[in-house]
């Protein structure tokens, strides 16, 4: 196929094709798993071109793996990147997007409402090998002060895990240009069909694919996606710190993405049902879901998004004993951790999110004990409302 018709796709053709472009008679439908560890060369000047840089043969899959060459096709063509890269997880992604550009000496601002585990990591991992993090609220206020001539990175996440807030993200892309800076954003609870801040300016986005992109709760993986000088550097991070991603799990990640829109439109249409009806219930303080005019960035939801999500949380007005009764007492709910599979879920991010966080650090990611974050699934919205109104009783 030629590459301009490939540019013209819309997401679900991309998310179905892009990378698996089939040439001849015979050739298989889905991608082949390339299950080996080591690839051979015709000859040692063959591998000597590898060495110097001029081959793209493939030698080890921690480096490449043809299998995996298709899933990072896949999400670069959903983010309208010039390239991607896999990982063995979400925080494989994470880790590595941010050691491919900072040094001992560096300072990174960072939104202060992150996904615990990022938190975690720019609060304890990156101080011991010398970077100083600095955090700014969702709305950016006062970032002018915080950079400086050390300052390399700027990042956020938008929609925030788990109260749904968001980021302008022109505006913070617009500031890390203006300041020279790698602007790098989590982009796992929109997805590529929600929204692309590539488009918006930033320059590396990053996912736990093992949350929409996979879809079936089946893999853990990650992906980072943006330049071609920018993936380098994060593949040569994933090459020494070793977070590459097995073949197998490749390809369930490449099945998952092909159902990807229609599994997110399904779920953001459960959500808002969801959310109207939490919203109304009486033994509910507040419900966070960017889709309702009561959430404080439903306006830059609408400007930003082309959808909602489905992701939202809520606040028990029993606080953490009545959280945990509604947790205990939901049957088509799933009572786990993770997020964006087919199966809705719920959860108390103190214990797995955002735990070991203190009450100063959990106010300011606008988590309660009383708070449940729910991932909405693909069952019938009318049962997922019936359980809720049951666990709610």
């Amino acid at each position: 196929m030629k590459k301009h018709k490939r540019d013209t796709w819309r997401t679900a053709t991309r998310a179905i094709h892009a990378g698996e472009e089939k040439h001849g008679i015979g050739a298989p439908v889905t991608t082949p798993i390339t299950r080996s560890s080591t690839f051979t060369f015709s000859s040692t000047a063959e591998m000597k071109r590898w060495a110097e840089g001029r081959s793209k043969a493939y030698i080890y899959t921690r480096y490449g793996n043809p299998t995996l060459t298709v899933a990072e096709e896949k999400v670069a063509a959903l983010e309208g990147a010039e390239a991607a890269v896999v990982t063995a997880s979400g925080m494989a992604a994470i880790s590595s997007a941010l050691l491919s550009v900072l040094k001992s000496g560096d300072e990174l601002i960072a939104s202060l409402q992150l996904y615990g585990g990022s938190y975690r990591l720019l609060r304890d991992i990156l101080p011991r090998l010398g970077i100083r993090v600095r955090h700014v609220g969702n709305d950016l206020a006062g970032i002018e002060n915080l950079v400086n001539k050390n300052t390399r990175v700027l990042y956020t996440e938008s929609p925030t895990n788990p109260t749904l807030r968001l980021v302008d993200l022109r505006k913070a892309a617009a500031f890390a240009r203006k300041h020279r800076l790698v602007s790098i954003v989590d982009n796992t609870f929109a997805t590529p069909v929600l929204q692309k801040p590539l488009a918006l300016g930033f320059d590396m986005t990053v996912h736990s694919a093992t949350k929409y992109l996979g879809g079936h709760s089946d893999l853990i993986a990650g992906a980072v996606a943006g330049s071609k000088k920018l993936m380098a550097a994060v593949r040569q991070m994933v090459i020494y710190l070793g977070g590459s991603m097995d073949p197998e799990v490749g390809f369930l990640l490449i099945r998952g993405i092909k159902t990807l829109e229609l599994r997110v439109e399904r779920q953001c249409k459960n959500a808002m049902v969801v959310a109207r009806f939490l919203e109304k219930h009486p033994k509910v303080a507040r419900v966070h879901y960017p889709g309702l005019r009561s959430h404080p960035d439903h306006a830059l939801a609408k400007r930003q998004m082309s959808g909602f999500g489905s992701m939202l949380a809520f606040d028990m007005k029993g606080g953490i004993g009545a959280a945990r009764r509604v947790c205990d007492r939901v049957q088509v709910f799933l009572l786990a951790a993770s997020l964006g599979g087919v199966e809705s879920l719920v959860v108390l991010p103190i214990y797995t999110s955002h735990y070991d966080m203190s009450a100063k650090e959990l106010a300011g990611a606008g988590v309660s004990p009383g708070t449940i974050r729910v991932s909405i699934g693909l069952e019938d919205s009318r049962d997922l409302i019936d359980d809720l109104r049951q666990a709610l009783a």
